[in-house]
């Protein structure tokens, strides 16, 4: 008993470990770039020596594509989450209310993810771009279902949902949860806003 405790006690302690190197990482990523991050850097910043550094993450590259991939775990996971039985503006005006709280509540990871994501390598790009297509889809799913029941006005879906989308993600370059407006603030203004742009009254 004592060993099978002392044995998850250490895959606990690992565990443990493994999450603060990547939140540092995602805050060193965020404000430096990927690139411009030593794994000197990362060790320093969850005071390691450099070799200790490996018997946690394998490579730099590593700690980047699980960054960026929880970041898209994020959001595929709040845009599953909204029922399919809701009228199309309820339904994208809870898309994008969630979307904005997944940058305001992971920002560093969600300015890697939109930003730091091209430098992993093509193979690993690939799996990032078929999970944020699937994630478009959504946007083009409830949109093109809005045209469909005649609460919006879309000549492209497509081009509509990319817009949106636009629209949504640049937000990790400026907001911040202290500034002028709340996230709910933030929300009901957006919305508003792409609502109306797709033809529509606000919610």
């Amino acid at each position: 008993m004592a060993n099978n405790r002392s044995f998850e006690e250490g895959k606990a302690e690992r565990g443990s470990r493994r999450d603060e190197i990547l939140s540092a990482a995602g805050r060193l990523f965020s404000r430096r770039g990927f690139h411009a991050t030593s794994m000197r850097d990362l060790a320093r910043a969850v005071n390691l020596q450099g070799g200790s550094l490996y018997a946690h993450i394998a490579s730099k590259e590593e700690v980047l594509f699980e960054l960026v991939n929880r970041a898209a775990d994020q959001f595929l996971s709040v845009a599953q989450a909204i029922p399919e039985d809701l009228p199309a503006k309820e339904r994208l005006t809870r898309l994008v209310r969630a979307h904005l709280q997944v940058i305001a509540r992971e920002l560093d990871n969600a300015t890697v993810f939109f930003h730091e994501w091209k430098f992993l390598r093509p193979e690993l790009q690939e799996k990032i771009k078929a999970r944020r297509d699937e994630y478009e889809g959504h946007f083009r799913q409830i949109i093109e279902a809005g045209v469909k029941q005649g609460e919006f006005e879309v000549e492209d879906v497509r081009l509509a949902a990319l817009f949106v989308l636009s629209a949504l993600n640049w937000t990790y370059h400026w907001y911040r949860p202290e500034g002028k407006l709340t996230l709910e603030e933030l929300a009901q203004a957006y919305s508003n806003l792409i609502l109306r742009t797709l033809g529509t009254k606000a919610a």
